[in-house]
């Protein structure tokens, strides 16, 4: 293996190879649609709807309403104070709605973004796209492999714009990183870590009872296309001092898996260039926490890939991390290794037999606000027409290479992934995960 000296790999523009070398894997460089460069609205400003202002939306209203070519139109939440917060954030300006297909069905909206709990991203995209709204959704796209496909599918058809919100990858640092791995900076690497480590021992979320809904919440409209059943606070989620908690129950989410497991497993996919395992197997459960949520407090997810293996851990009971980061990303190469967070890299090399390093090391910090880049990106692209860096189709296997290892831990089996059917190979218990089973009168689209 060729050494690399970092000045040397800048001399040859690697640090400013962001865009085409970066591997934009399934995105297309065409125009998706011929309404490129249209006029938009007052000012030839986009319009924008939101769907789903808790406090996900309402971060993502403030980043958007930066951006000095947007107005937002319209807002739409099913629990009443989170639309009230959202509309004084809008100056009053907005309008607003209980049922989002109401505000779909508002011509001068140009697109809309969603920020619902996570159970509703597959209807509420597939029907925007019918609409003919660009969409921006949070991830994970989808609680079942199955609903990401009808998304990307719906998209296509409909040639729409779709950011997915993976903002890391509008990150200076990650570009940077990314390409250092690709153009075999750290080597051949054969083995990834991925993690998120926390303590919530022992209460965690807690165990409210059943009760009725608070008269501000549209319960059914909330559950939509999720089995019945009765309200509960942890079910729900909102807390003043933690993100909503429905994200720890399988009928609206996967738990850390696919809340962080997501943002990690698809900077894996970038660097390593890939799309999908070849093979997941995953091991935990609820071993320490004493409330009422279903997703493992403990897990440790094995992925087989072409020509190296990754892992993925979460645990809720002790905080304690790799050199003390507590979540990140490891790539290890045989010239060096390369550790990755929110605030930046760091490369380690490896040494020779006479302890000469077979890479210079690098330290490199965080360079940019990651949320506005990426918002700003699919701005530009519902204006140019072009696909963006998180489009729907990275976003979908991402977000299933996460619900693989939830099908591998709930199964209790090894699952064997088929990439190009996007079928599980030989196991009818795993295959059962696949699919939604949605309450009338909700149906896929």
């Amino acid at each position: 293996m060729q050494r690399f000296r970092r000045r040397d790999f800048l001399k040859r523009g690697a640090a400013t190879a962001v865009g085409a070398s970066l591997g934009m894997t399934h995105i297309s460089p065409l125009v998706l649609n011929p309404r490129a460069f249209a006029s938009f609205g007052p000012n030839d400003k986009i319009v924008l709807g939101f769907i789903g202002v808790g406090r996900m939306g309402q971060g993502n209203l403030k980043i958007f309403m930066k951006h000095p070519d947007v107005e937002v139109a319209a807002l739409c939440d099913v629990y009443s104070p989170n639309l009230e917060g959202a509309l004084k954030i809008t100056e009053g300006r907005a309008k607003t709605f209980q049922d989002f297909r109401g505000l779909l069905e508002m011509k001068e909206i140009d697109a809309v973004v969603i920020c619902s709990p996570d159970h509703w991203h597959p209807l509420q995209t597939i029907l925007a796209c019918d609409a003919g709204k660009d969409v921006y959704v949070e991830k994970p796209i989808s609680v079942y492999l199955r609903e990401g496909r009808h998304m990307v599918e719906a998209v296509r058809r409909h040639k729409r714009v779709v950011q997915v919100g993976t903002q890391q990858r509008s990150s200076l640092h990650f570009q940077e990183a990314v390409d250092l791995i690709r153009k075999g900076y750290i080597g051949k690497v054969s083995f990834v870590r991925t993690w998120n480590y926390g303590n919530e021992f022992p209460e965690g979320i807690g165990n409210p009872p059943d009760t009725e809904p608070p008269r501000e919440l549209n319960w059914d409209l909330w559950l939509g296309p999720a089995r019945k059943v009765p309200f509960n606070a942890n079910r729900f989620g909102v807390s003043p001092d933690r993100w909503s908690s429905f994200r720890w129950f399988w009928d609206y989410a996967g738990g850390m898996m696919t809340d962080w497991g997501v943002h990690l497993l698809d900077i894996v996919h970038w660097a390593m260039n890939v799309d999908a395992p070849q093979a997941v197997s995953a091991h935990g459960g609820k071993l320490c926490l004493q409330d009422n949520r279903e997703a493992p407090d403990t897990l440790q997810a094995v992925y087989q890939y072409p020509g190296f293996i990754c892992t993925y851990e979460n645990r809720e009971c002790n905080r304690h991390g790799l050199n003390q980061h507590e979540y990140g990303i490891s790539f290890h190469g045989t010239e060096g290794a390369l550790f990755i967070d929110r605030n930046g890299f760091e490369i380690v090399p490896e040494l020779t037999k006479n302890d000469e390093p077979r890479c210079e090391a690098v330290l490199k910090k965080s360079s940019n606000p990651m949320s506005q880049a990426h918002t700003r990106n699919f701005l530009d692209c519902v204006r140019s027409r072009r696909a963006p860096i998180s489009d729907i189709e990275i976003g979908h296997r991402s977000t299933s290479a996460a619900q693989l290892g939830n099908i591998a831990l709930r199964s209790k089996s090894t699952v064997t992934w088929d990439r190009d059917s996007e079928k599980i190979i030989g196991n009818k218990d795993a295959s059962q995960y696949l699919s939604p089973n949605y309450r009338k009168p909700w149906k896929p689209t």
